[in-house]
């Protein structure tokens, strides 16, 4: 006969009530969970994935000026987007004014956030000034910066007239048109961009400074060995976020040019706007939309892949 463990049926016996209670316990975690999230999960189902979807399957169909889909054409719109020449041409512009205003942005904000970061009597008034711009709306700034670029009573030109140079038509000249737009969303984003900046710098350690100063450091070595680096989170945050805002400029086009001249200024949001809502072409719309995301997608994991190497976390 064989002999049974006692001690081991007990232990075995404790082993299955104890699992199941474990198991219980990680599926009432999971549904109180849920429910904590539910809030956020119906927000971002309703704003954000439904008209994910819906621009995707819209942009499968022709529609009538209602955006009811009428004609399904499969992979049409794509293939004629892309041989428009309008969309190629607001491709090629969105891009050059991505370069044009990220870049610039960020080094005039930082210049200022470390000069403003300095411990200089009435510095609290400049950085009042510099981050200004942040109460400024899209539509109020745009209609300042165009009486700026007036081609003869604005104050730009008038300038130029000074020094015995010629008008410029800013908004009016093909070759100067996106510039002026670019250096408008410029001065607008200032202003967010210095206060990031800014507390960022405010939250580094101030005993790296003192062990550098003991030491001799000049005020530049400083800047390029300690204060870049500790500020690489944040300049990866500021530059992420410049990106994307900058593909999704709208406001200011609309209000300045209208695209103009000649579509010199035209950008994928501004083209998506008059595709819809001047050309009733729903369909085409949400073609450039899916588009406009796949290339906000794969700058973003670009810029994750090659610039979060060189970020220093304390």
């Amino acid at each position: 006969m064989s002999k049974v463990n006692p001690i081991a049926e007990g232990k075995e016996a404790i082993t299955v009530p104890f699992e199941q209670a474990n198991k219980q316990r990680r599926i009432n975690s999971f549904i109180k969970g849920i429910l904590f999230l539910l809030p956020s999960i119906l927000l971002f189902g309703i704003f954000l994935f439904y008209p994910l979807f819906k621009t995707i399957y819209l942009s499968a169909f022709l529609t009538d000026a209602k955006g009811a889909t009428t004609v399904f054409v499969g992979w049409e719109n794509y293939q004629y987007m892309f041989t428009d020449p309008i969309f190629l041409k607001s491709i090629k512009n969105t891009f050059l004014f991505v370069l044009y205003t990220v870049p610039a942005t960020v080094l005039i904000s930082l210049f200022l956030a470390i000069i403003s970061n300095e411990k200089l009597k009435g510095i609290g008034f400049f950085r009042t000034i510099f981050t200004s711009t942040m109460g400024v709306s899209v539509a109020a700034a745009s209609v300042f910066w165009l009486y700026l670029f007036h081609p003869s009573i604005g104050f730009l030109n008038q300038l130029l007239k000074v020094f015995g140079a010629d008008s410029i038509g800013w908004l009016t000249d093909p070759k100067w048109a996106l510039t002026a737009i670019a250096i408008t969303t410029i001065w607008m984003n200032i202003g967010f961009t210095f206060l990031i900046l800014l507390g960022g710098l405010q939250s580094i350690d101030s005993s790296l400074y003192e062990s550098a100063d003991i030491e001799g450091s000049s005020y530049f070595y400083k800047l390029r060995r300690i204060t870049v680096p500790m500020l690489s989170p944040t300049l990866f945050f500021v530059i992420t976020v410049s990106i994307i805002n900058a593909f999704q400029t709208f406001g200011q086009i609309d209000i300045l040019t209208q695209g103009g001249p000649a579509n010199e200024t035209i950008l994928i949001v501004y083209s998506i706007y008059r595709e819809a809502f001047t050309n009733y072409q729903f369909g085409t719309a949400s073609a450039q939309a899916v588009v406009l995301f796949v290339f906000i997608l794969i700058m973003t994991a670009i810029q994750f892949k090659l610039g979060e190497r060189r970020v220093h976390y304390q």
